[in-house]
């Protein structure tokens, strides 16, 4: 749905369906594709961050995050937990 013709008729018919402004349905639009957007990699940097903010430790957040990859709607390999270690590590 990049086409420019497409999202902008998406945003008429968000206007006219909700009580959202011009504004805010550009807005969304960006959010939502921006968090489309995303890689397997950056998901699983952004999401062990929000993890251990929460307390949770490393063991229990690969576990997590191996059951999250798998969830989500970009094709992602079938990461390992020593991968998973890589790309928040390095």
């Amino acid at each position: 749905m990049s086409d420019q013709s497409e999202l902008d008729d998406l945003a008429e018919y968000l206007v006219r369906t909700t009580r959202f402004t011009p504004a805010e349905v550009r807005r969304l639009i960006a959010e939502v594709l921006n968090f489309l957007d995303d890689t397997p990699e950056d998901f699983v940097r952004r999401r062990h961050l929000a993890l251990r903010n929460q307390g949770l430790g490393n063991s229990e957040i690969f576990l997590l995050l191996l059951k999250e990859v798998r969830a989500r709607r970009f094709r992602a390999p079938d990461f390992t937990e020593r991968q998973i270690r890589r790309i928040i590590y390095g």
